[in-house]
């Protein structure tokens, strides 16, 4: 049996990042991924803003990333660092479970969505699937994402009614767009696009930004 390298070893690890604010949490899981075999951590980063400074001197595949961190959060962070880096995979670590975040987090790009009581093998093993094409999510966030799906109602095609400028809108947000960048995208007011978005959930009948994406994608209305 052919002897393998250690160069072969290293080229098959999986390299991984992090992004935590807390220290202990950032730490801990820097030795998790470091002490396992097959992984290796290639930076942790305090926030987005050193993140987006210093993760292309060793780029990872895949990167775990906090959502309520100081300064840019983690959603923009995913949407900024797969624009300038789109061959990274990006898995969210979070505490928070609301259909909100949720989305936004799916429509800025993450592959996977975990809460951080996620077992620390069941970590290991979700980091596995992204890299493999996969999109782990805990099993709660998993529930709340076939629910909010399943639970609709569309209306008929023909009262929705939305304006081009109105379908434009909506598909900034499928895209991960806030109301603030999706106004910056199109050179309009926050004011006027908030009073846009008005109009566009009282057409599609919700009540939410997340509901608005998981009817724009369900009904195909972009």
């Amino acid at each position: 049996m052919p002897e393998i390298s250690d160069n072969q070893m290293a080229s098959e690890r999986v390299k991984v990042a992090i992004i935590e604010d807390l220290r202990d949490l950032r730490e801990g899981l820097a030795m998790l991924i470091g002490g396992t075999p097959g992984f290796e951590c290639v930076g942790r980063f305090r926030s987005v803003e050193e993140a987006i400074a210093k993760i292309g001197f060793h780029l990872p595949e895949i990167v775990l990333t906090d959502i309520g961190l100081p300064g840019l959060d983690g959603i923009e962070g995913i949407r900024i660092l797969r624009g300038k880096f789109p061959e990274i995979s990006f898995i969210a670590l979070t505490v928070y479970d609301d259909d909100e975040r949720i989305f936004d987090a799916l429509c800025a790009g993450a592959c996977g969505y975990l809460l951080k009581n996620t077992q620390p093998a069941r970590l290991l093993e979700a980091v596995r699937e992204v890299a493999a094409g996969g999109a782990p999510m805990s099993p709660e966030v998993a529930r709340r994402v076939i629910e909010l799906f399943k639970n609709f109602v569309p209306p008929k095609q023909s009262a929705c009614h939305l304006t081009p400028q109105e379908k434009e809108l909506l598909k900034l947000l499928v895209d991960g767009h806030s109301y603030k960048t999706a106004a910056y995208h199109l050179g309009l007011s926050y004011h006027t696009v908030s009073f846009h978005f008005r109009n566009v959930y009282e057409k599609l009948q919700v009540h939410s930004k997340s509901e608005a994406v998981a009817k724009a994608l369900k009904e195909r209305l972009v």
